[in-house]
């Protein structure tokens, strides 16, 4: 079933990147912005994030948290964090659960690979609701990062 803004965003606890659990909680009081992605180290990925880092000011000035996430490992999103620099937290839902309670996964992707994240953005409030959702069917279109702005300024006045 899809994520449906205005409703309490579901839990969840990954791995990051430096191998730290991490627990959708942890951000009470907080926007948080979720960015899920395919594959690291691939072309649309990398833009999708490196867009991301390069506007962080943004985010953090609107006192929201950006968590990215994709089903590699804990291992190859630390090698990718290192490569690109990315100041966000990176997660590992290498279990797939966490993409599949957000409805963000394919059945089928390139190559045959079966449960890959879809391109996805969420935002979820301070109080912990979904104010924003994105899923992308096609791994080639970025989130529409103008949109996901402008709901964050509209959470923060």
């Amino acid at each position: 079933m899809p994520i449906e803004i205005g409703q309490l965003a579901p839990e969840f606890s990954l791995f990051n990147s430096a191998k730290t659990k991490v627990n959708l909680s942890d951000y009470k009081g907080k926007n948080v912005i979720l960015q899920f992605f395919p594959q690291a180290f691939t072309g649309t990925c990398t833009k999708q994030l490196c867009t991301v880092r390069d506007d962080i000011g943004r985010y953090n000035n609107s006192t929201a948290v950006v968590l990215g996430i994709s089903v590699d490992s804990v291992f190859t999103l630390a090698k990718y964090n290192e490569e690109q620099a990315f100041n966000f937290t990176l997660l590992s839902d290498f279990n797939k659960e966490v993409s599949a309670t957000y409805n963000t996964l394919y059945s089928e992707w390139i190559l045959e690979m079966k449960g890959v994240s879809k391109r996805s953005a969420f935002i979820i409030d301070k109080e912990g609701i979904i104010q924003y959702a994105e899923v992308l069917e096609s791994a080639g279109d970025l989130p529409n990062f103008e949109a996901i702005n402008n709901k964050l300024a509209q959470l923060n006045p």
